[in-house]
Formats: C-alpha cells, sequence, structure tokens
C-alpha cells in the first residue's frame, strides 16, 4: 500500500532501527506497519487498532510482512492495552490521529499513557503527529 506524502513523511520521521521494537498505536487499514516493517531486520512492529474491521484489512494487507515475522497486528483500544507475552517492551511507539494521544479525549488519553508506560523499555520513546511531522510525548 503506497504511503501519502504526509505518512511518508512521519515514517521517515521516527527513529527507527532495524532491531527495535516497535508499537503503531491506532494503525487503521495498516499503510505505516508495513513500510516500518521494511526497515527492520531482528525487531518488531505490533500495529493495533480499535477497529476489527481495520485490523483485518491491515492484516490483509500486510500478509507478506506478517509471515516474516517482522510484523504482527492485533484489535485493541489502547486504553486497554496490554502487551503478550514476548510482545514488548518496546523501544519506539507512535500514534497518527489517536484522539486518545493528541488531545481530544483527556480521559482515554491518561489510560492511554499509562498503558504505554508500562509496555514501554527503559528509554523507549513516544512520538504523536502534530509536530513537524511529529512530537515526542514524554513518558
Amino acid at each position: 500500500m503506497p504511503l501519502s506524502p504526509r505518512l511518508a513523511a512521519i515514517v521517515d520521521a521516527l527513529p527507527i532501527a532495524p532491531d527495535l521494537r516497535i508499537l503503531e498505536v491506532g494503525c487503521g487499514t495498516g499503510a505505516a506497519a508495513p513500510a516500518i516493517a521494511a526497515r527492520l531486520d531482528t525487531g518488531h512492529i505490533l500495529a493495533i487498532d480499535r477497529s476489527a474491521k481495520a485490523v483485518a484489512q491491515a492484516r490483509s494487507a500486510s500478509a507478506a510482512e506478517i509471515a516474516s515475522g517482522r510484523m504482527s497486528v492485533r484489535q485493541c483500544a489502547v486504553e486497554d492495552f496490554e502487551p503478550a507475552p514476548g510482545e514488548g517492551p518496546f523501544d519506539l511507539v507512535f500514534a497518527v490521529r489517536v484522539g486518545a494521544l493528541d488531545g481530544r479525549h483527556p480521559e482515554a488519553g491518561r489510560k492511554a499513557m499509562s498503558r504505554i508506560a508500562a509496555a514501554i523499555a527503559p528509554g523507549g520513546r513516544v512520538f504523536i503527529d502534530g509536530g513537524d511531522p511529529l512530537r515526542e510525548v514524554p513518558v
């Protein structure tokens, strides 16, 4: 799936290294995750979204990346997220247009950041859209 110029700029702005464990919050139909998986070697990206329909589309569109072991997709709201055994901790977390993280839903945002903080590795970093093109948020 080709990336829009905006999403391509966001992916390019992420400090991706080939061995990172990455969590994408609100993956939608899965445009960014396969582009990131292509940059990983021993790393892994877990893409989550609350929509069953979006997760099904992301899985279908990313079958090769999932089969390679560099990517997985799971239906889950970030406010309820808990890493399954072997999924975390995450070195990098990012979200694009996620209401729980961009200030549109403050109570959900508090729950989401608590879940992210519990799943992130020491020194891990969190990025959301709204910067140029991203902004880093403290955990």
